[in-house]
């Protein structure tokens, strides 16, 4: 049938109840899924910032919190994005339930609030990782390397230092590297 003719005012093409009780079963693995990658990925960053405050493995440890980070921040969008589909689809699966009963998962009730089915609430996750400890301690190391940086140049001393380099054309270079853009 054409998905696009609907037959009256209001009526249209659902996708079945098997059809949508299936693709809801694959949402609620992926976030559980998501939900463990994300405790991994909480206890592996908590371990590398211990390590960076024993100063221990700096550069790895550095570089291994960095990108635990970033990777659970964008797998938090991607279970939050998950969780927004569910909402959706349980909508959707509870209105053509009603309509025809035609289960295809026999045995599972379909939770109408997804929190209650992973143990953990996004609001929760997003407390937890304002949570995490605050790098006093694990900053140090980089003030020992760094000093900080020296007070800003008086406005005046920067223009006379900007006047000279122009004037030497130590920056600015009488050759344009540059192509034409059309």
């Amino acid at each position: 049938p054409n998905r696009s003719n609907c037959r009256g005012q209001g009526e249209c093409w659902v996708p079945s109840q098997p059809v949508l009780e299936t693709v809801a079963v694959k949402v609620l693995g992926g976030c559980k899924l998501i939900v463990r990658l994300l405790e991994c990925c909480s206890k592996a960053f908590l371990l590398s910032v211990q390590h960076l405050c024993s100063e221990e493995f700096i550069l790895l440890n550095t570089v291994a919190s960095g990108l635990l980070s970033r990777l659970r921040i964008q797998y938090r969008w991607v279970l939050q994005s998950l969780i927004s589909l569910y909402e959706v689809l349980w909508t959707s699966l509870d209105l053509v339930s009603k309509t025809q009963q035609t289960p295809y998962i026999k045995g599972f009730t379909f939770p109408s609030d997804i929190s209650d089915f992973l143990g953990v609430s996004v609001c929760a996750e997003v407390k937890k990782m304002a949570k995490t400890p605050k790098a006093t301690k694990a900053a140090s190391w980089l003030k020992k390397l760094f000093p900080a940086a020296p007070e800003a140049a008086p406005e005046a001393q920067r223009d006379l230092v900007t006047q000279s380099v122009v004037e030497n054309k130590g920056l600015l270079g009488s050759t344009d590297i540059g192509k034409p853009v059309v």
